[in-house]
């Protein structure tokens, strides 16, 4: 007599079991590449491959046993990354997952024909990925930041803390594709919160001292790009040094010293692509596939930093946040 907690348990074990050896291809590993925009693997790519290897085990692809994760790290250098797009597609990989807007461009042309599976687009369609996000259309789906509603709520989030600005810095990776839609999207909304945007385009990390000087007597918005992400904490002493209000696209600089974050979380991204990559190596098409935007967002909130810049910020505002940093 088998009670029903011991059938829904064989159950569960064998439903895992049948989906694992549905994943398990015949003869060799299936090898899938991973081209990032940071110049080498940092703490943040480590924890995010984490989150990408823990959910496609879930699916059935086990690292090192039915599945082979070809990293490749390519800096800000747009040739370097279609180089590598191109190495990744000779080795051959399956498909390739890359991150962010400059990563997705250089695997679309360097690995051309290749399925892309996108994690944290800024602008999709905007950007020629998509023809749609619910029609893809072509070699690439994935995950998108929702960017343009982001920082229009970055910039109003920051027009909430710190009333008394009028005029905020964008500070932006000269490389990055979507920075004209993005820039587009922050003059629009601040012309209706009363605010100037002025744009700071810098190609490396020698040029930030005088940029964010360039800021000084307003506010910085710091656009969400693997190359500030090397220079987190740099970049938040040199706001502070400014007295800059500040908003950026990752919790790491609140934690570090910066005023606020606004962003969808960054391992919802990294899970979500797991499901896409299961799909299409499963025989799905990323034409098919419709991209991903997140539904939450997190807001985090700095306090020590605002009393620095002697903020007062609204207890309205700090009811909203997810996070407060004493």
């Amino acid at each position: 007599m088998i009670d029903r907690k011991t059938f829904i348990a064989g159950s569960a074990a064998g439903l895992l079991l049948a989906r694992g050896l549905q994943a398990q291809p015949a003869g060799n590993p299936v090898r899938i590449g991973v081209l990032m925009s940071t110049p080498e693997p940092l703490p943040i790519d480590a924890g995010r491959m984490d989150i990408l290897r823990a959910a496609l085990r879930q699916l059935g692809w086990v690292d090192g046993r039915n599945l082979v994760i070809e990293g490749r790290h390519a800096g800000m250098n747009p040739q370097r990354h279609r180089e590598l797009a191109a190495e990744l597609r000779a080795l051959p990989v399956a498909l390739i997952i890359a991150n962010g807007t400059t990563s997705i461009r250089a695997a679309r042309d360097g690995a051309p024909g290749l399925p892309i599976v996108m994690v944290n687009a800024g602008d999709p369609v905007g950007a020629g990925f998509a023809a749609s996000l619910a029609r893809p259309g072509g070699d690439l789906t994935g995950t998108s930041a929702a960017g343009e509603e982001i920082l229009a709520k970055q910039l109003e989030l920051l027009s909430v803390a710190a009333p008394q600005v009028k005029r905020v810095g964008v500070l932006m990776n000269s490389a990055n594709p979507a920075n004209d839609f993005f820039f587009d999207a922050l003059t629009s909304r601040a012309k209706s919160l009363g605010l100037q945007v002025e744009r700071i385009d810098i190609t490396s990390g020698d040029e930030l001292d005088g940029a964010i000087a360039r800021a000084k007597g307003g506010a910085l918005l710091v656009l969400g790009d693997p190359i500030f992400g090397r220079y987190r904490e740099r970049i938040v002493a040199l706001a502070l040094r400014e007295q800059l209000p500040s908003v950026y696209g990752s919790r790491l600089f609140v934690v570090a010293g910066g005023l606020m974050s606004y962003l969808s979380a960054d391992g919802w991204h990294w899970r979500s692509a797991a499901g896409f990559i299961d799909k299409i190596l499963r025989g799905a098409k990323p034409a098919d596939l419709p991209v991903q935007q997140p539904a939450q967002f997190e807001l985090a909130i700095n306090l020590k930093t605002a009393n620095a810049l002697r903020l007062t910020i609204p207890q309205s505002l700090l009811l909203r946040a997810d996070e407060v940093i004493q």
